[in-house]
């Protein structure tokens, strides 16, 4: 399978971000485009799942945007990393659960190579270190072809997350790899490709 790889440096506005999934997605609908897989960050940004409701909201001023991926309200900002991709399941397995199954193992070993011992939870999407999430991942499907994608809190500020109830959680259910950790991770770009790519081949 032929995945572009995009690389962000500075961080992507949600809306430009959707903006462009959108469009890639109807492409590969047309068999005109290559698949997707992108890495980046955005700004401070609470977006609202399909599952979402307003008594996630702690902090009514915040701005939300509401998107067509699955789940509830969560959280991006600096410091986090997002995987986006856009995945043509018409020309690989038809198998939502197994998609899922190979994004949970992809964030599980990016995170063990940072000595964190992490896992899947099958009544709570995500990835958790002990009790404490680490990783959200959202999905939409479109005619078999799945986007949205997965974030992963790297070094973001985790106090942000008192606005609201991510993910339907205490914000003090969340954590980051430098929360657990203490230390700045390295080479997060490079892993993340190197460990998703991998992975996607094997769907």
């Amino acid at each position: 399978m032929s995945i572009e790889v995009k690389i962000s440096k500075r961080p992507i506005s949600y809306k430009i971000a959707m903006k462009f999934l959108d469009k890639r997605v109807e492409k590969i609908k047309e068999n005109q485009g290559r698949e997707l897989l992108w890495i980046l960050e955005h700004p401070i940004t609470f977006t609202a799942g399909i599952r979402s409701n307003k008594n996630e909201i702690l902090d009514k001023k915040i701005k939300l945007i509401k998107t067509n991926r699955g789940g509830k309200i969560t959280l991006h900002n600096p410091g986090q990393k997002i995987i986006y991709f856009v995945l043509n399941l018409n020309k690989r397995k038809k198998d939502i659960r197994k998609l899922i199954n190979i994004i949970e193992k992809a964030i599980i070993e990016f995170l063990s190579l940072y000595k964190i011992r992490s896992k899947n939870d099958k009544k709570n999407i995500g990835i958790w270190v002990n009790d404490k999430k680490i990783a959200a991942i959202g999905l939409r499907i479109s005619r078999w072809v799945a986007y949205h994608g997965c974030s992963i809190n790297i070094s973001n500020n985790l106090k942000d997350y008192s606005k609201i109830k991510p993910c339907g959680l205490n914000n003090k259910k969340i954590t980051s790899i430098y929360n657990e950790s203490k230390k700045k991770p390295i080479n997060i770009n490079r892993n993340l490709n190197k460990i998703f790519f991998k992975y996607f081949n094997k769907i």
